[in-house]
């Protein structure tokens, strides 16, 4: 296979890896956004994994930057970042990357990717969620202009759920929830690829990518 060849088939992979990740993402977050209300939750697993549906204004996993142009900031900071892990994802392949850099990538930029649209975009074509079930494309217009829509969140993993041991310095005593956050599949993707990178990246980058 020339290298022509393998750029072409790396870049086919990325293809693949993002709109797999997008379609995860966005199918899940339109299916609970126009199905359940805001702070609605059932069970999927036992005590340990729900469907919990809630919204954030901020970044990966429930965090936030207060008032409007924190949002709008936010918002403006993650378009320039998904436009230059894109373009930097683009160049990879040509490069003679390796395919767990390129899966890696692609895991970043498909999650970044899904949490912008959310910001983008679902505060004109989703009505708001609370106390009611919303609804796509409302005759009345959506519950936000452009950007500053609100993410997704439904995966929560109370593992574990009680008070501490008293022996314990510090926290003895204090009531505990692991895992406490709510995200999505986006921040999934986000956190897998980032990981991936730190943990495998002397393999990733063994072979030097060419200038």
């Amino acid at each position: 296979m020339t290298d022509l060849q393998k750029g072409r088939a790396l870049k086919r992979l990325s293809l693949f890896v993002v709109l797999f990740i997008l379609i995860l993402d966005q199918g899940s977050k339109i299916w609970v956004k126009t199905h359940m209300e805001l702070s609605e939750e059932f069970s999927v697993l036992g005590d340990w994994f729900y469907i919990h549906f809630t919204e954030n204004n901020g970044m990966a996993f429930g965090m936030e930057i207060a008032g409007n142009y924190g949002k709008l900031i936010l918002s403006v900071f993650r378009l320039l970042a998904v436009s230059l892990i894109g373009w930097y994802l683009f160049k990879l392949p040509s490069k003679g990357a390796s395919k767990g850099l390129i899966i890696s990538g692609s895991l970043i930029f498909a999650g970044a990717l899904g949490n912008i649209i959310d910001s983008a975009f679902y505060g004109m074509i989703f009505n708001d969620s609370y106390y009611q079930v919303s609804t796509f494309f409302p005759e009345e217009g959506g519950y936000a202009p452009f950007l500053f829509g609100k993410v997704v969140d439904m995966l929560y993993f109370p593992i574990y759920e009680g008070f501490l041991p008293a022996w314990l310095p510090i926290w003895g005593g204090d009531y505990f929830v692991f895992f406490r956050p709510v995200f999505n599949i986006a921040d999934s993707a986000i956190s897998c690829g980032v990981a991936s990178v730190l943990l495998f990246h002397r393999g990733f980058f063994s072979d030097s990518v060419k200038d």
